[in-house]
């Protein structure tokens, strides 16, 4: 049970992937161009494809994943419906909670 967002290596590839995809388009959009023949509106289109793809998998491999939001999620949560499910055993682990406290300076009073 994790909040964590996809591990960059991960991520990374991912965008590689979509980029060699986006431009593989291209490729075949610049090919058809040249060989579909006779020429006509498609020519047209396929140019604005070759000409417009390089731009759009450039913006999409650079944005990553930061537009996904993550929330955290508390372990305690799993821990207290695990352990609320099954009242009859006890948990196995115990649960150890951190808190941050002011420090406190013992004999500050006494001093003039």
């Amino acid at each position: 049970m994790t909040s964590l967002p996809r591990a960059p290596r991960d991520e990374a590839q991912g965008r590689v992937r979509q980029y060699v995809i986006t431009m593989s388009i291209r490729m075949v959009c610049f090919l058809l161009m040249f060989f579909v023949q006779p020429i006509g509106w498609w020519t047209w289109v396929f140019g604005i494809a070759a000409a417009v793809l390089p731009y759009i998998a450039v913006v999409f491999a650079n944005a990553g994943d930061d537009s996904v939001v993550t929330t955290v999620e508390s372990p305690r949560i799993g821990i207290e419906a695990a352990s609320g499910a099954d009242q009859q055993t006890p948990p196995a682990h115990d649960v150890i909670t951190l808190s941050e406290t002011a420090p406190t300076v013992h004999g500050a009073e006494s001093r003039p």
